[in-house]
């Protein structure tokens, strides 16, 4: 359904919102014209975006964003929306100059921002944090309209109904798949999503009808199903209040998602340094023609609400204000070099960040750190399987999703039975968007709940990459007032035979990804062990399992207990000895073992279970002790994670070490397919026995 308003003068303020809706105009107007003409040049500020001409119509959309559980994502240029919903002014100067206790603690640049909200640090609207990457905002705020439905609807609390999610951004950042993959979710869920998209003509200097045919991506959804489209003014102060108040309304309702486009003028450049030659002096003319601040003014002076005294004074004291705030910005600390550090991963209960386990649940999770075995061998899938359904029974708040989980129980049939037994608002399927399915896990987290999302193979995280980015991230650059931890599930590795699409490890880019932790377990006992501390851990962690392990006979190990845990970074010492270290992780454990037998005594080796963190401690306390060490795994050898172990071990015990460090990898190939091929590629169980002897003899 396509909908557009006409402009009409309609009373929705009252004399007194006028006047701080227009005060908080002036704010925005103040700090961009101090950023452009004092800090920039200075260089105390580096990365400055102005929002003239787009500031009037976010601040409206501040003031209907009320609800304690609304939430909105923003991106580069939503500084006054933050103003409308709380954000302060020192706060607002203080990030942009780096300062200790900006909402980044200096970690972030100041235009990519964060607030909480509900009655975290704030008592209404939260924002999101932000990403520094064009369309990444519209996934994770899928999440959290999702995360509505699922409160009030699972959860039973009726304090999340009327709340709405709300995704900003400029009309170039519609060409982006985050907006389509987010536009699929919404209207096949018919989620409480509102796009709020602001229409400028231009993606930086790069003009509409390049970005789509036409020119005009909204037109283009005029036939979109359950979506509501509302296109207008964003420069009217007769028209705009009615047209956000009609978005709005239609969200908040229930009546599904809506588009609201605004067309408003960028009153400057990109950012401070863009000169905007790109423009015809005649588009830029009629842009200041333009401005909504003129017309906002002229509609306070014909309505009564200020006369031009009082809003000479009011300009007046927001400047001095906004001098003041600067001084108060600039006197703060510069943040601490020594706490750069933390953040990274979760600290012991700290109960201000959104996201995360809360306190009595955080509590009630222990786990057990000895398996207790019972019943019969498993296979490392059912095992896997078992333990999603016995924590989706403990946990209310836990979600696994994916494509395919959901009825047909996935093409892995690791989820089989759990949709039919927890039901469709806990297990279900997604649409084929991996950068969905993350950025709503994202969200979703955000919001409270634990995501449990699967990416089918792991070749096709890669569409995923910046979401994962970002969530690994996001605790570190919001300086732990925000946090997302969900449980990737990511199968991968060969499974008999190989291909480039399927087969494929890779682990160590998550472990190159800041914030995450990988688990790659070798056994039925070990992948309940840590998929069971993952679940009950306030961290991201991608949860590897490698398909030739599913059924395979040396992996299946019985029920090791229904809490037991296994701590991440604990390495399990398989057999002992003096001569040979061997390191090795996931579908190479069981060939190091079967090569073992073959040879006469003398090999430690350790299974890692888990690459971020690792062991360094047991691994380097056992080379100290052999004085050799061989590394084997089934990633590419070049960048491989065994290139990190070997670099620690000849930083750190070069004299220790009685021959070279030796490494047995996968070949700098693609997985291939052919079953001769796909040996010939990997380490083998002779081979791998062969360098054994080999270096012991050394």
């Amino acid at each position: 359904m396509s909908e557009t308003v006409t402009q009409m003068d309609r009373p929705l303020f009252s004399v007194s919102e006028w006047v701080d809706i227009y005060r908080t105009l002036l704010v925005s107007r103040a700090i961009d014209h101090l950023e452009e003409s004092e800090l920039v040049p200075a260089r105390e500020v580096y990365n400055q975006f102005s929002a003239r001409g787009h500031d009037f119509a976010q601040i409206l959309l501040g003031h209907a964003m009320n609800h304690p559980h609304d939430a909105a994502a923003g991106y580069y240029r939503s500084r006054p929306f933050l103003l409308a919903i709380g954000l302060g002014i020192e706060d607002a100067l203080s990030a942009p100059l780096a300062r200790s206790g900006s909402y980044s603690d200096g970690r972030d640049i100041g235009v990519v921002c964060n607030l909480p909200g509900n009655g975290r640090l704030g008592p209404g609207c939260t924002l999101l944090p932000m990403s520094g990457g064009v369309g990444a905002q519209y996934t994770p705020i899928s999440g959290w309209a999702q995360s509505i439905r699922y409160h009030q609807d699972e959860l039973k609390q009726n304090a999340w109904k009327g709340a709405i999610a709300t995704a900003m951004g400029g009309d170039a950042s519609l060409s982006t798949n985050g907006f389509w993959s987010a536009l699929n979710i919404a209207t096949a869920e018919s989620l409480p999503y509102l796009f709020y998209v602001e229409d400028n003509g231009y993606g930086i200097s790069v003009p509409a009808d390049v970005q789509t045919a036409g020119g005009d991506h909204v037109a283009s959804l005029a036939s979109f199903r359950n979506l509501t489209i509302i296109d207008g003014d964003g420069t009217d102060p007769g028209a705009t209040p009615a047209l956000i108040r009609d978005a709005v309304r239609q969200v908040r309702d229930e009546q599904g998602p809506c588009l609201l486009r605004l067309k408003v003028p960028r009153l400057c450049g990109h950012t401070f340094q863009d000169t905007q030659t790109y423009k015809p002096k005649s588009l830029i003319e009629a842009e200041q023609a333009n401005d909504p601040k003129d017309k906002l003014e002229q509609y306070l002076l014909s309505h009564g609400h200020l006369d031009q005294s009082a809003m000479d004074t009011m300009a007046s004291d927001v400047d001095q204000e906004v001098r003041n705030a600067l001084t108060r910005a600039r006197d703060r600390a510069e943040p601490d070099p020594a706490r750069i550090h933390r953040y990274v991963y979760a600290e012991t209960n700290d109960p201000q960040i959104m996201g995360g386990l809360v306190a009595d649940q955080a509590q009630r999770v222990t786990t057990a750190a000895k398996p207790e075995p019972t019943g019969s061998r498993l296979n490392m899938l059912a095992a896997i399987r078992q333990t999603l359904d016995q924590e989706l029974s403990l946990n209310p708040k836990m979600l696994v999703f994916g494509e395919d989980v959901g009825p047909k129980g996935g093409v892995h049939a690791v989820t089989l039975g759990l949709h039919d037994k927890h039901g469709q608002n806990r297990v279900f399927d997604t649409s084929l968007s991996e950068e969905g399915i993350i950025g709503r896990a994202s969200g979703l987290a955000v919001s409270g709940l634990l995501p449990v999302p699967e990416i089918q193979f792991r070749k096709y995280a890669e569409p995923a990459a910046e979401q994962l980015s970002d969530v690994g991230t996001m605790r570190w650059r919001t300086a732990n007032r925000f946090a997302a931890p969900m449980v990737v599930r990511v199968p991968g590795g060969h499974a008999r035979r190989g291909d480039p699409w399927h087969s494929v490890c890779d682990e160590v880019e998550w472990a190159h990804k800041v914030g995450w932790q990988v688990a790659f377990p070798s056994n039925a006992s070990d992948a309940v062990g840590l998929l069971r501390t993952a679940l009950r851990d306030n961290n991201p962690t991608v949860f590897f399992e490698h398909r030739a392990l599913y059924d395979l006979a040396w992996s299946r190990r019985p029920w090791p207990g229904d809490d037991y845990g296994i701590e991440f970074g604990s390495a399990a010492t398989l057999t002992s000895g003096d001569a040979l270290t061997v390191v090795c992780w996931g579908a190479m454990v069981p060939r190091v073992m079967e090569a073992v037998d073959q040879i006469d005594g003398g090999v430690e080796v350790l299974d890692l279970r888990t690459i971020m963190p690792w062991d360094k401690d047991q691994v380097m306390t056992s080379v100290k002790r052999t004085g050799r060490c061989l590394i084997v795994h089934e990633d590419n050898q070049t960048a491989g994670f065994g290139a990190e172990i070997a670099a620690v071990l000849v930083d750190e015990l070069f004299w220790y070490l009685d021959s070279p460090i030796k490494r047995l990898t996968m070949r700098d190939i693609p997985s291939p397919h052919n079953a001769a091929l796909l040996d010939e590629s990997l380490p083998s169980v002779a081979t791998i026995a062969r360098t054994m002897t080999h270096l012991m003899e050394t």
